[in-house]
């Protein structure tokens, strides 16, 4: 049994995440005996599954969906490393099935909606709902009110639909008058380029090349942190840096095609994982959609 363990006061939080019962009763009694008064222990619940991202448009009351991805949240292959804010995505992801997707909307989504409006001040807009797909359908981790990165690239790539409409709509109203959006039936997975030293002290200023060339119809290459060096010279210039994204029939050509983009730039002050969306083809590699 694993369980997370949080100590908290107003002014500190002492945080833990247990791998069996028995730390977790060992932790929680050493925060017991040095609790001073007042303070609180919260036990929180260890969500077990996997992570991922639904996106919904508002205007007030009316919602739709607008899109799903799986994100790989840890820095280096196999989920190790520490945690960033993305490096890489995928859409379609195949955890995200039917029965999730609807799971999320009527539990999660438009509830959060339908309690916003009726405080007052109904919300317009986008909200990025991560969630946690478990043995007992989505639970949620959080809300944003944002397109995610770099989830939102992926879905750029496969949304067939104009999104200026959409977006209007939630200004103005008449989102509920607005058909469904279409996506691609292909499917697009983003490599994310980091500086090294990413998260925690990503390294600024080296050049990179090759970035800019034609890699074909199926291929985008989005700048999320590079500047210009005087020489012309592109440059890093953040941690999360360039986002490689592909296009394909199926989960793996589009793996493919992105990963061969990477190969093709040369930056020496860079890293990527070499893992993006290959849990998802081993997974269901009996499933021929999936390959």
């Amino acid at each position: 049994m694993s369980g997370q363990i949080s100590g908290l006061s107003l002014v500190r939080r002492v945080q833990m995440q247990t791998v069996n019962i028995h730390a977790a009763k060992t932790h929680l009694s050493r925060l017991i005996d040095e609790a001073a008064a007042g303070q609180e222990i919260v036990i929180e619940e260890f969500m077990a599954g996997e992570e991922a991202s639904l996106f919904a448009l508002a205007a007030g009351e009316t919602s739709i969906l607008f899109g799903a991805a799986q994100d790989h949240k840890r820095a280096f292959d196999g989920d190790q490393g520490p945690n960033t804010g993305g490096m890489g995505t995928y859409s379609p992801a195949p955890v995200l099935t039917d029965a999730v997707v609807e799971a999320a909307r009527t539990r999660l989504i438009q509830p959060a909606f339908a309690g916003i409006a009726a405080e007052g001040a109904p919300y317009r807009g986008v909200i990025y709902c991560e969630m946690m797909v478990t043995a007992e359908g989505p639970k949620l981790v959080e809300f944003n009110a944002r397109f995610g990165d770099p989830e939102s690239q992926v879905l750029m790539l496969r949304l067939e639909s104009d999104i200026v409409p959409y977006l209007t709509a939630c200004a103005s109203g008449g989102l509920a008058a607005l058909p469904p959006p279409v996506w691609r039936p292909d499917a697009a997975v983003c490599v994310v380029l980091a500086a090294n030293g990413y998260p925690d002290a990503p390294q600024a200023g080296s050049e990179i090349r090759g970035a800019e060339a034609d890699f074909g119809p199926d291929v985008v290459v989005f700048h999320a942190g590079t500047s210009r060096r005087a020489d012309g010279a592109l440059i890093a210039a953040g941690g999360r840096v360039l986002n490689v994204c592909a296009l394909g029939p199926t989960l793996g050509e589009a793996r493919a095609r992105a990963y061969a983009a990477v190969a093709r730039i040369d930056w020496p002050g860079g890293f990527h994982r070499t893992d993006i969306a290959l849990k998802a083809l081993q997974r269901f590699a009996s499933n021929p959609a999936h390959r």
